[in-house]
C-alpha cells in the first residue's frame, strides 16, 4: 500500500491542541515514518499485535484541592471547573459531587454603619451553559421591591450543559448550602476527594430545572440600571445567620483578620439532595457570595436607610476542595479485579477518581517485531493502539468521548529509587505541537466508537534499539485517562501533571485484552484492543 504524503501534510497543517480531529476513514502513517514512503521507497503492510490492557483502580479518590481545581488559572489556563450533581447507572454505579470553599471578608474590620440589618444573602454559581440556546422573557410591568420602583425586568435563560440523565424529574436538582463546622486548613494544603468536611447550620437551598439565568432590571423613568445579574444560579441563604455571624460581630476580633475569620466562619459546602440525575460543571473562580443590607444614613435630616451590597471573597485566594461520593453496589465495575498479566475483558474508564486504563506491550509480540526488523529490515512506519467502546455501552444516550477527551502518558520505574515515574510519551516529546495523539472514528453500522492512540516513537524506541532488552521496558506502560491536558496562556500544554481529570465528568466502557475476547471466539466481541503496526520494507 502506497500512501499519499501530501494528504498527511494537509492533516498536519490543521492540527489543534489535543488532537480533536475525527475521521471516518482508516488512519495513515504518522510523520515519524512517512519519509520511508517518499518516491515509492517502501511499501507498508499493517498487522495487529496483542496487548495487555487492564483497569487501574484509583480507589475512587483523586486530589481535589485548590491546586487541582484552580491551579490551571494561575498557569494561564481558563480550563478550571468544578462539578456538582449526582448520576446513577448500572455500569459505574452512583456518583455524587459536592463542593467546599472557604469564605473571606473583602477587607478586615469592616464598618457596616449604624443599625445595619441584613436584607438578603445569595450565593451565585456560574455553570457551563449552551450560549446558543437562549430564551428571553420580559416583564414590562415589574415593580422593583426596594422602593417600589416601576421597572422592566429581562431574564435570559440558558440550558446548563449536563452529563447523565438530563431529563430525569424534568431536569430538577436541589442544590443546598451548609456552613462548614471544621477548619479547612490553608489554600496550599493537599485535600483528596474522599474528604467530607463536617457541616453544621443549613443556610439555604434552590431547586433548579437544568437552566441558568441572567437578569437585568432597569427603571422605567430613565432606563438606568437597578440590578444586573450575570448568567448563573442564585441560591438564597439565611439572612439571620449572616446578621449574627457577620453584622453583629462588627468591631470584634472575629472580623479583624483572615486567620481569625476563617476559624469563625469556616466555609460553605454546596451539595445536591438527589442521588440520581446529572452532573454539571461550574467555574469556581466566578463564584459570588453577596450580602445585601441596610443601615442608617442621614440625608438632610431624613434617615433614608439605603441598601448596600457587600461581596465576600470566595475565589482563588481561598481553600477549595471537591468531595466525591461513590456507591458501586450492584454495578458492573464493582466486580472488576484488575489483571495485569493477561488483561481485563472490559475496561471502565472514568474521571474524578474513577478507573484509568493501563496498557503494556507483550514481550512475545515485541520479540516478533524485533526479529522482523533485524532479519527483514522491516522498520516501523506507524504504530497505533486501537481501542473500541463496548457495544452495549455504545447504545446508551450518554455523551461519548471525543478524540480530545483522552490523555495518554508513559509510566515507568526509576532505576535508582524504584519509584514510579510519569512522563509524556516520546511521541509527544518528539513531535510537540505537530502531534495528533488520538484520532476518533465511528463504525456507523452499530454506532461503536473506536480510537487510535499513536505510539510510533514509543514502539520504535523498544523494537529498533539493540540495547532495549525486556528488563529495560518491562515496567513501562501507558496510562490512559478520560481527561484533557490543560493549555497554558500561550496555548501549549502546561505540563504532564496539568490535566482536567479532577473534574472530568466522562466515563466509558471499552473492550479489553482478556483472552476470551479473541476474534476466533464467535461468542464474544471481536473488538479486542490491539496494537496496529505498519511495517515498511524497501522495494
Amino acid at each position: 500500500m502506497i500512501y499519499n504524503i501530501r494528504k498527511i501534510f494537509t492533516i498536519l497543517s490543521v492540527m489543534v491542541l489535543g488532537g480533536v480531529l475525527v475521521y471516518n476513514c482508516e488512519p495513515e502513517p504518522d510523520s515519524l515514518g512517512e519519509q520511508l514512503f517518499l518516491d515509492g521507497a517502501a511499501e507498508g503492510v499493517e498487522s495487529s499485535y496483542d496487548l495487555i490492557a487492564y483497569n487501574i483502580d484509583n480507589n475512587d479518590t483523586i486530589r481535589t484541592d485548590a491546586f487541582k481545581l484552580l491551579n490551571l488559572i494561575s498557569s494561564g489556563s481558563t480550563s478550571s471547573t468544578a462539578v456538582l450533581g449526582a448520576f446513577n447507572e448500572n455500569q459505574f454505579g452512583m456518583q455524587r459531587a459536592s463542593y467546599f470553599t472557604q469564605v473571606r471578608l473583602a477587607s478586615y474590620n469592616p464598618d457596616f454603619g449604624t443599625n445595619a440589618v441584613v436584607d438578603s444573602v445569595v450565593l451565585v454559581l456560574k455553570p457551563v451553559v449552551s450560549l446558543d440556546s437562549i430564551q428571553t422573557t420580559t416583564d414590562e410591568n415589574y415593580i422593583y421591591p426596594d422602593g417600589n420602583v416601576d421597572a422592566k425586568k429581562v431574564v435570559n435563560t440558558y440550558p446548563i450543559k449536563k452529563y447523565g440523565k438530563a431529563k430525569l424529574n424534568g431536569g430538577k436538582l436541589t442544590l443546598q448550602v451548609h456552613e462548614v463546622a471544621e477548619f479547612m486548613n490553608g489554600v496550599n494544603d493537599k485535600v483528596y476527594s474522599d474528604k467530607n468536611f463536617a457541616t453544621s447550620t443549613f443556610l439555604g437551598s434552590k431547586e433548579i430545572s437544568g437552566n441558568a439565568t441572567s437578569i437585568a432590571i432597569t427603571k422605567d423613568s430613565d432606563g438606568s440600571s437597578l440590578f444586573t445579574g450575570n448568567t448563573g444560579i442564585r441560591i438564597p441563604l439565611s439572612p439571620s445567620v449572616f446578621q449574627t455571624k457577620i453584622i453583629n460581630k462588627k468591631g470584634q476580633p472575629e472580623l479583624n483578620d483572615a486567620s481569625n475569620f476563617i476559624r469563625h466562619f469556616r466555609g460553605l459546602k454546596v451539595s445536591v439532595v438527589e442521588s440520581d440525575g446529572y452532573l454539571f460543571q461550574f467555574t469556581p473562580n466566578d463564584m459570588e457570595l453577596i450580602m445585601y443590607y441596610k443601615n442608617d444614613k442621614d440625608v438632610n435630616g431624613i434617615n433614608t436607610r439605603p441598601q448596600t451590597k457587600y461581596e465576600f471573597a470566595v475565589k482563588s485566594s481561598n481553600m477549595h476542595s471537591a468531595y466525591y461520593e461513590y456507591n458501586r453496589t450492584g454495578s458492573a465495575v464493582q466486580s472488576v479485579i484488575p489483571n495485569t498479566t493477561t488483561g481485563d475483558k472490559k475496561l471502565y474508564a472514568q474521571g474524578m477518581g474513577g478507573n484509568s486504563i493501563g496498557i503494556k506491550f507483550k514481550e512475545e509480540e515485541i520479540n516478533k517485531l524485533k526479529k522482523l526488523y533485524q532479519d527483514n529490515k522491516a522498520a516501523i512506519i506507524s504504530a497505533k493502539i486501537r481501542i473500541y467502546t463496548d457495544s452495549d455501552w455504545s447504545k446508551n444516550p450518554y455523551a461519548k468521548p471525543g478524540a480530545g477527551d483522552f490523555t495518554i502518558v508513559q509510566r515507568d520505574k526509576d532505576k535508582s529509587s524504584g519509584k514510579e515515574t510519569t512522563a509524556f510519551t516520546t511521541d509527544y516529546t518528539s513531535l510537540g505541537a505537530l502531534f495528533i495523539p488520538v484520532r476518533a472514528y465511528n463504525r456507523s453500522v452499530d454506532n461503536v466508537n473506536y480510537y487510535d492512540f499513536t505510539v510510533t516513537k514509543s514502539l520504535k524506541d523498544i523494537v529498533e534499539s539493540s540495547d532495549m532488552t525486556y528488563d529495560n521496558y518491562k515496567n513501562k506502560y501507558f496510562k490512559i485517562d478520560l481527561a484533557q491536558f490543560a493549555p497554558n496562556a500561550s496555548g501549549s500544554i502546561a505540563g504532564v501533571n496539568y490535566t482536567t481529570r479532577a473534574f472530568s465528568m466522562g466515563r466509558a466502557v471499552f473492550v479489553g485484552s482478556d483472552p476470551t475476547n479473541s476474534e476466533n471466539d464467535t461468542t464474544v466481541t471481536p473488538d479486542e484492543i490491539k496494537l496496529r503496526v505498519t511495517l515498511g520494507t524497501k522495494k
